[in-house]
């Protein structure tokens, strides 16, 4: 992955900041760790036995989405130091946890909605690329204006977050 991030760097186009933080938020960080994150779910998720239940597939991206927030980390804070872990601990961790949420709640769709698991799979990895884009975007600007608009952001993934969750869970075989 790293490798496909440093080539994707490669390419960022003569455009003014703004065009390349827009490139480098959603080609390089959110297309790439997303399309890897969906792969590992789908490659190892989607034939397991245990999968029986559309909730599953929140817990198995989150699952995934955290393990792959903290091999980033690990990089991150062996190549910029403790205080860039304690920040991304903070901001990247939970991002990368609510990303994996809407990524899970299509899966799950998917795997038993079959008349419309190609639209729900399509759906499980680009709208946390997209997420993870804008998410990445208002913080590379690092424009005070647009910088305010990262909080509600954050809580909009948290509310958008829990409602797929609590709509999910009300249709879960186990639920009493």
């Amino acid at each position: 992955m790293i490798i496909i991030e440093q080539l994707l760097s490669s390419f960022i186009p003569s455009i003014p900041s703004q065009g390349e933080a827009f490139y480098t938020a959603f080609v390089v960080a959110g297309f790439t760790e997303e399309l890897f994150k969906f792969l590992a779910l789908y490659l190892i998720i989607w034939s397991n036995k245990n999968f029986n239940e559309k909730f599953d597939g929140i817990v198995y991206a989150v699952f995934i989405s955290l393990g792959f927030a903290g091999i980033e980390n690990i990089i991150y804070v062996l190549q910029h130091g403790m205080q860039t872990g304690y920040i991304r601990a903070i901001v990247s961790v939970p991002g990368h946890a609510l990303f994996g949420v809407t990524m899970g709640y299509y899966f799950g769709l998917a795997k038993f909605y079959p008349d419309k698991r190609k639209l729900f799979l399509i759906r499980s990895f680009f709208y946390p690329v997209i997420l993870h884009g804008i998410f990445d975007f208002i913080l590379m600007l690092g424009n005070y204006r647009l910088f305010l608009g990262f909080i509600p952001y954050v809580i909009f993934l948290y509310i958008d977050g829990l409602r797929r969750m609590r709509r999910i869970s009300r249709s879960s075989i186990y639920r009493r």
